[in-house]
């Protein structure tokens, strides 16, 4: 580990261990409790999280021990894969079972098809309490939305500048921090030379993501203390960037060198497909070449981002063991998306490359799910069957997901492992706001025609269709980092003929449970 300090680390380890003598945490959360009801549903999720940055998914370097125990604990799977590397069309997939080109969400800040039924609507029908804190991203960013939905308490923060008016986590602020004019994504002036340049300006207990930790805590309490089964959903905004970072957090990592990906040149950029080209390039100034001592304060602040909420979720655990309902819950840990921190040269996500795809993926349901390191393929909209299964709820005919219920679970039923995971996406991206990558009927998105791109990964294969002819081919064994395509190469014709013949099958049959009625129906 290039420029560790022994010392140091062990330090940092001493503050976790701290933090688990504070919480307060048994090595394992109680699996004795009888059930008195259908077991709750604690559903937590990160924003922009890649999978790989999780010591549980044998990241050395960052300090997760709560989020670590946990998935000790759980079913933890290492090869999960979103539905789309974007925000919206991801979520909306988690919640409804469904790929994006079945439920339509495609691109962010676009509304949700009302015909579409969330997770939380057939969870309240079923009996649940519904809650919801922090972000959403529906639109229109409301409550009222947000309730349309399904959710019967809602306190949300979508976190950009212009949702604030709808924000119920600046409110709070408004109302508790002394510091309250000064913008929740600030810098922190006259930084010391050497010291992270992103020490955000407000202190860590106004920070959203101690907002969010605070909220569903309480609500947890209030939820536990009813009679109803509930559902809670509990939704960071880090470490999506900015990367601003509070103190103690910023220096954190100040003194270990985090691997950094390799400089992806201009030329190596130009190799990729057009789309991708267009993706990466974007902007007046795009990052490819960014100042590598900038890029190493970016990871620290990143890691540093998810310890915090490691912290958060720590304590959460915490109090659902003092409600006394932890042996009746079941827990579910996810990310929308990964972020490729410039790998290939790009920031953020949207790309199919598995810094943005795969996400950390956790299930935990004490007495009833199997703790293990799982292998297999799954994909993200496979949660809300197993949820559904695991709390004895008949499975949505619409749902296009496959339970992991019998692969993690002893419910007499043989587990049908998937061959292949898929996720697709709008390449380049559509941004409207700042920057002119509109899509224009006949014309597509800066002169792509169609950008609609699809994407299936196999064990050993994936492979990136995109309509206007272009494609990427990777073996996944020999080239994990997906630096070589081998589309177009005459010795793998037949492996893309193969590729995209198993995509050609998936978009034909995903959509078989909308469009076959089970019975006639008569007027």
């Amino acid at each position: 580990m290039n420029g560790l300090n022994t010392g140091l680390f062990c330090t940092l380890k001493t503050i976790f261990a701290a933090w688990l003598l504070v919480s307060g945490l048994s090595p394992a959360i109680a699996a004795d409790q009888a059930p008195h009801r259908r077991p709750n549903i604690l559903f937590i999720m990160t924003d922009q999280q890649r999978w790989d940055c999780l010591g549980a998914n044998g990241n050395k370097i960052i300090l997760t021990p709560n989020l670590d125990r946990l998935a000790r604990q759980s079913a933890n799977f290492t090869h999960a894969f979103v539905q789309s590397p974007v925000c919206v069309p991801s979520r909306v997939s988690f919640f409804t079972g469904r790929y994006p080109h079945s439920h339509k969400n495609r691109v962010n800040y676009t509304p949700l098809d009302k015909g579409e039924i969330l997770m939380q609507a057939r969870l309240k029908d079923a009996g649940y309490t519904t809650a919801s804190v922090g972000k959403l991203h529906l639109f229109p960013p409301t409550v009222k939305e947000a309730k349309r939905t399904g959710f019967d308490i809602v306190e949300l923060h979508d976190a950009v500048p212009y949702l604030d008016q709808f924000s119920d986590y600046v409110k709070w602020r408004d109302q508790h921090d002394p510091h309250k004019k000064i913008r929740y994504r600030a810098y922190a002036k006259n930084i010391e030379a050497g010291s992270n340049p992103f020490r955000a300006a407000i202190d860590e207990a106004y920070t959203d993501t101690a907002w969010v930790g605070q909220r569903t805590r309480h609500h947890l309490k209030e939820l536990a203390s009813k009679d109803k089964a509930f559902f809670l959903y509990s939704s960071f905004w880090k470490p999506h960037s900015p990367y601003e970072i509070p103190v103690p957090y910023d220096r954190m990592y100040n003194k270990i060198d985090i691997p950094l990906p390799k400089l992806t040149t201009l030329e190596d950029i130009k190799r990729l497909p057009p789309p991708l080209q267009k993706l990466i390039l974007r902007g007046k100034k795009p990052p490819h070449d960014m100042d590598r001592k900038r890029l190493q304060w970016i990871y620290r602040s990143y890691y540093a981002a998810i310890s915090q909420i490691d912290k958060e979720i720590g304590l959460i655990l915490k109090t659902l063991e003092e409600t006394g309902q932890a042996g009746n819950t079941i827990i579910a840990f996810s990310s929308d998306h990964g972020d490729q921190l410039l790998k290939h040269g790009m920031m953020g996500k949207n790309a199919f490359f598995e810094e943005s795809v795969r996400v950390p993926f956790i299930i935990s349901y004490p007495g009833h799910v199997r703790p293990k390191q799982y292998d297999e393929l799954v994909e993200t909209i496979d949660l809300m069957p197993t949820l559904f299964e695991l709390a004895g709820l008949p499975e949505p005919k619409k749902n296009q997901g496959r339970s992991l219920a019998p692969l993690i679970s002893d419910t007499g039923e043989n587990y049908r492992p998937r061959d292949a995971v898929f996720s697709e996406n709008i390449i380049p991206e559509v941004i409207t706001r700042g920057q002119d990558f509109y899509f224009e009927k006949g014309k597509g998105i800066k002169g792509v025609r169609y950008p609609d791109a699809k994407m299936i990964r196999t064990r050993r294969w994936k492979y990136i269709y995109y309509p206007d002819g272009y494609s990427e081919l990777y073996n996944m064994k020999t080239d994990p980092d997906e630096y070589n395509n081998l589309a177009g190469r005459p010795d793998h014709t037949h492996i893309e003929h193969e590729m995209k013949t198993k995509l050609l099958h998936w978009m034909v049959t995903a959509d078989a449970p909308d469009q076959i009625a089970p019975k006639w129906l008569v007027p």
